[in-house]
């Protein structure tokens, strides 16, 4: 998944970058609001981390651009104010969660998931997929009590695709979003292609993948 990090302290930006890319997350950095606004305009983010004491405004005044031009992003505020009337604007306009710092990086770690599973509905540790189960939190895929053996971006495309399940995904859409570059006609996302035949064969040698589609011209699914 990608994340903007919008935090004007570059030792805490760099740390929260630092364990978030350990935790298989793509992340960006802003240090301003107009560096921030320039990345939401250009990116689409699953996550946006948004500090409110940025030096050139107030990262409240981010977020209704910042949910105009990634509706579809989750948005946690980090912020040092902690009094009750930033918790609540912030939340009223359209915050998913708001983290007081200092604050554990476990602890953003663990807001990020429980965001990730409320909003992908997520409620089961091993969920079915076909015959198979996928663990997201986990990061294991197996059919019956066989884990399949899957690369980091092998599973990254079958789990982001798992999580926007019965949604086509265009290759421009899995490759910012996994490898953080766009692919912008079918020579540059043959490594998609190259991907999903890589998963395919793996999951088809214990049982049919059916729920794995090919969308002409357009991308993949998963129809469960």
């Amino acid at each position: 998944m990608k994340v903007l990090i919008v935090e004007d302290e570059k030792t805490l930006a760099y740390e929260m970058e630092t364990f978030l890319k350990k935790a298989f997350y793509l992340c960006d950095l802003a240090h301003t609001v107009a560096q921030g606004l320039e990345k939401i305009e250009m990116n689409s983010y699953d996550f946006i981390l948004l500090d409110l004491g940025l030096p050139d405004g107030d990262g409240l005044s981010l977020l209704p651009k910042a949910k105009k031009y990634n509706p579809e992003a989750a948005y946690i505020i980090l912020t040092a104010r902690g009094n009750l009337e930033d918790r609540i604007t912030g939340l009223d306009l359209g915050a998913d969660d708001y983290l007081a710092k200092p604050f554990s990086l476990l602890e953003l770690q663990s807001r990020m998931q429980a965001i990730a599973r409320r909003k992908f509905n997520v409620k089961e540790e091993a969920i079915p997929l076909g015959e198979f189960s996928i663990d997201v939190q986990k990061r294991l895929v197996q059919y019956k009590d066989q884990q399949i053996e899957l690369s980091r971006k092998e599973y990254d495309l079958l789990s982001y695709l798992f999580l926007h399940k019965n949604r086509v995904l265009t290759r421009m859409q899995l490759s910012e979003h996994i490898w953080g570059t766009f692919a912008d006609d079918d020579y540059d996302s043959n490594y998609i292609d190259a991907h999903i035949k890589n998963i395919r064969k793996k999951l088809n040698s214990c049982a049919p993948t059916e729920w794995l589609e090919t969308v002409r011209g357009v991308g993949y699914r998963i129809k469960n």
